[in-house]
């Protein structure tokens, strides 16, 4: 079997019995024609002559290209689970890459806004226009619930109990959740949806929640560019990724007391290690807050 039919069982499987998402099915393809290439490069023509001194021939070249060790970790588990299927039903040997060891990943930190300047970027958002109503529920919806921007994209009408306050999330994986908001996420959301959407969606008809100018579905990449301009009109000297306001929310509800458990649960995290990075980030606002204010620190 060539490697390419193979990397098309491979994608099937992973799709549709293991539900990845069509990012991370992106991602382990790119990985995999990555190594194919390389595996060409050494003069291997088939994937059943793929030996551990390949594979750590094809680690040693990622160092040298200066792949972060996120990336390096990423590409190896991409490769180990595709020869784990391959074994299974091709035959094809994995202790090649099942025996090579995984960096570690860098402790990066999340960003995340401090209150004063979440505030800021709510009065950039202030306005009666169809926009600055659509912009108001994006923000106070992100903030208020803590969901990825994709998720926030894939929001239907049907997936918003308002009476209860709560949104029905198909997060990572196609696993559903359920996530509560409060009071002003709700004023905004009614706000958008009797106001505003009706106006944006005059030529359209779909049941997504939110809409772009021309009534179309609104895209992740639209909700990036949104909150962009919304941070250069709050006129603050900091960049805004795309997972900001969800590390904004977690942070916010561990430094006011939440347990850790409860972040995991709203955040859709499978592990509690996923989780528990926003603890060394309240830790370190601690310490920046003693540093500041105790008289003797």
């Amino acid at each position: 079997m060539s490697p390419s039919e193979a990397l098309s069982q491979f994608k099937s499987y992973i799709q549709l019995e293991k539900n990845y998402s069509e990012h991370t099915v992106r991602e382990y393809e790119s990985d995999l024609l990555y190594f194919f290439e390389f595996l060409q490069s050494e003069g291997i023509k088939s994937l059943h002559d793929v030996e551990y001194i390949h594979a750590r021939l094809y680690v040693t070249k990622l160092y040298d290209e200066s792949l972060s060790r996120t990336s390096i970790s990423r590409k190896i588990s991409a490769i180990r689970s595709f020869f784990k299927f391959g074994n299974r039903e091709f035959g094809l040997k994995e202790d090649a890459f099942r025996s090579l060891y995984h960096p570690k990943k860098e402790e990066r930190l999340p960003h995340f806004f401090y209150e004063e300047e979440l505030q800021q970027i709510f009065q950039a958002t202030e306005g009666d226009d169809h926009m600055s109503l659509r912009n108001r529920a994006i923000l106070e919806l992100l903030y208020a619930t803590g969901i990825r921007v994709s998720e926030l994209t894939s929001l239907e009408e049907r997936d918003i109990d308002n009476r209860l306050g709560i949104l029905r999330v198909m997060g990572k994986g196609r696993k559903e959740r359920y996530a509560p908001f409060g009071q002003f996420a709700q004023d905004a959301l009614e706000h958008y949806m009797e106001l505003s959407r009706p106006m944006l969606m005059k030529h359209s008809n779909h049941s997504f929640i939110f809409t772009n100018m021309r009534g179309m579905a609104l895209t992740p990449r639209g909700v990036r560019y949104i909150l962009s301009d919304l941070v250069k009109k709050a006129s603050l000297h900091t960049k805004i990724y795309p997972h900001m306001l969800r590390h904004t929310f977690a942070t916010h509800l561990l430094n006011n007391g939440a347990d850790l458990r409860t972040v995991q649960e709203l955040l859709g995290h499978s592990h509690l290690s996923s989780t528990q990075v926003y603890t060394h980030v309240t830790k370190e606002h601690l310490r920046k807050t003693y540093m500041n204010a105790h008289p003797r620190a």
